[in-house]
């Protein structure tokens, strides 16, 4: 924990002590000095939750919330001013429905607020400027994306719109993969740097390389998540654990691996496809064919086709966490590509 986290949690212990020694020195409600100590310590608690979940919010929502719960809380009072209910029950009931509607009416406000917060225009009044409005449709980057380097490819074909978000602890952590000892792992360090200048040199991508920081989050998975949260961005990744970690939190991923899965044809028992035998499978009389989306098709009947173009028809597809697996079968009745004759055969056929 860095400097400044001590700093925060010295205010927040000493805000709670605060509150508790002024609970036991004015007894509010005629509590003991003991239940006073308690309700101000409690008081503390719950402010200090309220201010960590209001830290995160967006300042649109802040802004809806506040100026909701105004609206409601003036209809609330205009309320009871118009209507002055005065129950036969006595002045307590009075007192009782005079205070809550106006705490119904601001508290439907706060929520109608918060729910309608992102209809609010900060920048046409100059509170917010573009770059940060900019973030909360921005995606960030992973390093596991980023050395992959399908991301380039498909920020090229114009499907990745908004800002794309680099921190710069992911850049770091590319370096220290860039300058490793292993050869494997540099290669893939170097890869991914070659990958961000290509990003970069992208007219029609805003590509932003963020020097904001988590010191107290060591792990770059978590700090991602962290950044994602603050700015309500969305992680680009292939990672599956890093994908199932932001999931846990809340914070919306976009998974090029899940994209790629999408994007392969779809293909339904019964039709006919056209495969290239490249090697034989694991069973009698199998063989294995791969489309160009790298996905593998076993092939019935076709071990001794290998290397051979089929006709093939599809029997099954299987998905599985690795991919998609197609299964077909070579019928020779239909069509044969006939094997090759040996040089006796060739001959009689000639002398005929």
């Amino acid at each position: 924990m860095d400097l400044s986290n001590w700093d925060t949690l010295l205010l927040r212990l000493g805000f709670v002590a605060a509150l508790a020694a002024l609970g036991a020195l004015t007894r509010p409600f005629g509590l003991s000095a003991l239940a006073a100590t308690l309700t101000g310590i409690v008081a503390a608690v719950i402010l200090n939750v309220i201010e960590l979940r209001v830290r995160r919010a967006r300042l649109t929502s802040i802004l809806g919330a506040c100026c909701g719960a105004l609206i409601g809380g003036i209809l609330g009072l205009l309320f009871v001013l118009l209507l002055n209910p005065v129950p036969s029950s006595g002045y307590r009931d009075a007192q009782f429905f005079r205070l809550l509607f106006p705490l119904c009416c601001g508290f439907l406000g706060l929520l109608v607020g918060i729910a309608k917060s992102d209809l609010l225009d900060l920048t046409a009044i100059g509170i917010l400027s573009k770059s940060d409005e900019g973030f909360s449709s921005s995606k960030v980057l992973d390093t596991s994306v980023i050395i992959d380097g399908r991301i380039a490819d498909i920020a090229e074909s114009g499907f990745l719109d908004g800002k794309t978000v680099i921190p710069q602890f992911v850049l770091h952590e590319l370096q220290l993969v860039a300058d490793s000892a292993d050869s494997a792992k540099r290669n893939r360090g170097r890869r991914g740097l070659d990958i961000v200048q290509r990003l970069q040199k992208m007219p029609r991508l805003n590509v932003d390389v963020s020097s904001e920081d988590f010191p107290g989050v060591r792990e770059v998975d978590l700090k991602l998540i962290e950044f994602a949260k603050l700015h309500r961005s969305k992680i680009v990744t292939n990672d599956f654990n890093l994908n199932k970690l932001a999931q846990v939190q809340g914070v919306e991923v976009l998974n090029i691996n899940e994209l790629a899965n999408a994007l392969k044809p779809v293909v339904l028992p019964g039709e006919i496809m056209r495969v290239f035998i490249l090697k034989e499978g694991k069973e009698y009389n199998q063989g294995v064919a791969y489309l160009d989306d790298g996905t593998m098709v076993v092939v019935d009947n076709a071990r001794r086709y290998i290397s051979k173009t089929l006709d093939i028809t599809v029997t099954s597809v299987l998905q599985t966490t690795a991919g998609k697996m197609i299964f077909g079968k070579y019928d020779e009745r239909a069509q044969s590509p006939e094997p090759p004759r040996s040089a006796a055969a060739s001959a009689s056929s000639s002398s005929a």
